[in-house]
């Protein structure tokens, strides 16, 4: 369909250190947690901070530069798209699980004496694989 859209902003802090793993072709692939908190009002005029958690996957390059140099508590943008997987568990029951499959990432908080200084930049990575078609010399244009 062509009109439609999946993407995902979000500015928050991770949850937890980032863990890295690497599928069976070998490739990285890092899992996160992002708290996202936003100010309401209850009905009684209180001022009250909800906090939203996201779960965050990435993938190829951007997996190995979040897994060096993101840690716990760290302030980060993420942007990509939500997917929802399903499997079945050891209980027979199937179970989901959201997540934000990022492309780009940005440090706001740096961590530390070997992170860039200030706003670093990352983009890049593949959700998926990519075809056999994107690569090599055999360019469209």
């Amino acid at each position: 369909m062509a009109n439609s859209l999946n993407k995902v902003m979000i500015i928050g802090n991770l949850g937890r250190d980032p863990e890295m793993r690497y599928m069976p072709n070998g490739k990285p692939v890092t899992n996160f947690s992002v708290a996202v908190g936003r100010n309401m009002r209850t009905p009684d005029g209180e001022m009250r901070e909800e906090t939203e958690w996201f779960n965050v996957v990435m993938f190829e390059k951007l997996a190995e530069i979040s897994n060096q140099y993101l840690t716990k508590g760290q302030k980060v943008y993420i942007e990509g798209r939500l997917q929802t997987r399903s499997w079945d568990g050891n209980d027979g029951q199937k179970h989901y699980r959201t997540e934000v499959v990022a492309n780009q990432m940005i440090m706001l908080s740096p961590k530390g004496a070997g992170a860039p200084q200030g706003e670093a930049v990352f983009a890049g990575g593949f959700d998926s694989e990519p075809s056999a078609q994107s690569g090599g010399d055999d360019l469209p244009f």
